[in-house]
């Protein structure tokens, strides 16, 4: 194994070696590791940040209660916006990541968008990476004083690859990098595309760390019935037949929002499709399907699940309120958990 790809674990390819080894995931300790001062693991809860676009402003929010609830942290692992997330707090720049969140406005969030229609995504995905090359472009992953590990998903095998060494942007652009929406991201040899398509909410990382308690973030908790199975008949013809439309007009400009006014509803948003809204709802129905999967095989300890209706894939806009309601949710479930013995089970 050489030393440049010692740290990305390729789990499709280790189950070939299942039949010589524990069915733990803590077969992932033995891959080598170039970042000794991480390898033992620390006190403190794990963070499964997941996925969700827009509505992974509230990890923020979450990460705040964390700190002033004074409960320590001993590593993050996160999903295309967890990692960014999770990223930025480990380096020491979530301060500067919540200021840029909340300055993003309809209008001025086109700065950011440097559209590539002939790539292999509408997005190069450039001017966001710029951006954060001026916060944290210095940093590699093994530079974090804790364990830090963006998920992200091999486009060619389709293989989950976790990521923990090399260049913290890298890893972070691949874990997010939206198939169709953002040009896939070479890291380390390897073309990588959005860690939702493979594990939304990545708690099996945690878990193969041996991380004692693991604290998951699930940004779709919100969404209800996608587990439903439909019949046909049972449907009203007026729902049939109801006010969902593709329109060719409604691609990019109706995902991000640039088109629409403020007091229009999510529903009547949702009722004009275009090519990329079609899109992005269907990874979005493919990451909750694969979450509820993955989740219950492995459970986390203990789930927040900020309540983000009204806040779409796409309303980058909001931060305000995705970190308002990430604060208090978090707030109120870590002390239910302090009053029910957290601290002792974390120094126990």
């Amino acid at each position: 194994m050489t030393q440049e790809n010692a740290n990305i674990l390729d789990f499709p390819a280790q189950e070939r070696r299942k039949e010589a080894e524990d069915q733990s995931p803590l077969h992932a300790q033995s891959i080598e590791q170039t970042n000794a001062t991480n390898t033992t693991p620390q006190r403190g809860v794990a963070l499964a940040l997941g996925g969700g676009a827009a509505r992974g402003w509230s990890h923020i929010g979450v990460l705040r209660a964390i700190d002033e609830a004074n409960i320590p942290v001993s590593m993050i692992a996160g999903t295309s916006i967890g990692a960014l997330v999770g990223g930025c707090y480990l380096a020491g720049k979530l301060d500067e990541l919540e200021e840029f969140a909340r300055s993003i406005t309809r209008r001025n969030i086109l700065r950011y968008m440097d559209f590539a229609f002939r790539a292999s995504g509408l997005i190069s995905g450039v001017r966001l990476a710029e951006r954060m090359e001026n916060e944290i472009g210095h940093l590699k992953i093994e530079d974090l004083d804790r364990r830090f590990i963006a998920i992200a998903t091999d486009i060619n095998s389709g293989n989950e690859v976790w990521l923990d060494n090399g260049s913290l942007v890298s890893a972070i652009r691949a874990s997010y990098a939206l198939p169709g929406v953002f040009e896939p991201v070479t890291h380390c040899g390897r073309l990588m595309v959005d860690g939702a398509l493979v594990n939304p909410v990545p708690v099996s990382a945690c878990r193969a760390f041996e991380q004692k308690i693991v604290l998951a973030v699930n940004l779709g908790s919100e969404v209800f019935g996608r587990s439903a199975i439909v019949r046909s008949s049972s449907i009203p013809i007026d729902e049939q037949h109801g006010n969902l439309s593709l329109e060719s007009n409604a691609g990019l400009a109706s995902w991000f929002n640039l088109t629409t006014s403020e007091d229009k509803t999510a529903s009547h948003n949702r009722s004009r499709l275009g090519v990329t809204g079609v899109m992005i709802e269907a990874f979005n129905i493919i990451q909750d399907k694969i979450v509820r999967s993955r989740l219950a095989g492995d459970p986390p300890d203990f789930s927040i699940r900020p309540q983000l209706q009204g806040i779409g894939l796409s309303d980058f806009h909001k931060a305000d309120e995705a970190i308002e309601q990430g604060y208090l949710v978090a707030k109120a479930k870590l002390q239910t958990l302090i009053e029910n013995g957290l601290r002792s089970a974390l120094n126990g």
